[in-house]
């Protein structure tokens, strides 16, 4: 038995010396650097290079380093014997609402605008919202998005949510299912994404999604760059049916220095920072799902394969 990282765009180091200090009798190594493949069998991965998994013949759990998985499946064949597992950590669900409300804030209160008058020595004060006139709508009620709308409905926004499934959220309105969607859409000024990505999410913030919404709207993804159909938010935003548009996640990363986000006015971008993975927390929930697997007991934080998350 024993533990590799795969790790494409992130360093592993500090994630084996954190797992070391926690299982200090587990073989624990990097790839490519195994000496053995066919003994592993618990695989700690981010962003796998395609077909990695194939070199080991005896993998039996397969962790991800994030709460995403579509990494890994849309990378590796999965067959009926692999268990997969996510980090479900309510700082990375804190540091998500703390990321938005200051996107949030900054738009309702012309920051970008002011910046640009700044660089152009220009005097002149605009209209602002408030909160309280402020209507946020929610892609995706997970434990992130949930968390992130009571937070929001909390500090006195306008708060609305759209999920597979009806929630159960203080001072949020729920939408479920295709036959809510657009009605969930109506009245938006915000339209933040947080949905995981699978097949029937692939592409949904598309050109039908940007004309049901009110002119003006702003759209802020921190879902995944797959969701974004991106033709069709540079059309939106030149056509001003939306007003700005927020990006942390991109099809390709690092985002490649010829597209078109890159020098867009409207859009403002950032290196999939909205939430970071602490090293500590999350191994601490590796290490225990480890000895979970050791123990041949139920672990933490399956994931269905069936529904993508």
């Amino acid at each position: 038995m024993s533990i590799v990282l795969i790790f494409e765009n992130k360093d592993p180091k500090p994630w084996k010396k954190a797992l070391k200090k926690k299982l200090p009798n587990a073989t624990i190594e990097v790839y490519p650097n195994v000496k053995n493949k066919e003994t592993v069998d618990f695989v700690i991965c981010w962003k796998p290079i395609k077909h990695v998994f194939e070199q080991f013949p005896n993998i039996k759990i397969i962790q991800s380093v994030g709460a995403s998985i579509q990494h890994i499946t849309a990378s590796q064949k999965i067959n009926s014997e692999n268990i997969i597992t996510r980090i479900v950590d309510e700082r990375l669900s804190n540091d998500m609402w703390e990321f938005l409300l200051a996107i949030v804030l900054l738009d309702l209160k012309n920051a970008k605008t002011y910046i640009q008058q700044q660089a152009a020595n220009t005097w002149k004060q605009h209209n602002y919202k408030t909160i309280d006139e402020t209507t946020i709508s929610i892609l995706g009620l997970g434990k992130i998005g949930g968390y992130v709308a009571e937070k929001f409905a909390q500090v006195g926004f306008r708060v609305k949510g759209w999920s597979t499934s009806k929630k159960q959220i203080t001072n949020v309105e729920s939408y479920s299912g295709e036959s809510e969607f657009v009605s969930f859409l109506d009245n938006s000024n915000y339209l933040i994404n947080l949905l995981p990505l699978t097949d029937k999410t692939k592409g949904i913030l598309n050109k039908n999604v940007f004309q049901k919404l009110p002119k003006g709207s702003f759209l802020i993804n921190v879902g995944r760059g797959e969701h974004v159909v991106d033709a069709d938010l540079i059309d939106a935003l030149d056509d001003a049916i939306l007003s700005g548009a927020f990006l942390d996640v991109f099809v390709n990363e690092p985002l490649s220095k010829e597209h078109r986000f890159w020098r867009h006015p409207k859009i403002q971008i950032t290196p999939h920072v909205a939430s970071l993975t602490n090293v500590e927390t999350a191994t601490e929930q590796i290490t225990e799902n480890y000895k979970l697997f050791l123990k041949n007991e139920e672990l933490r934080n399956v994931v269905s394969l069936k529904k993508g998350y």
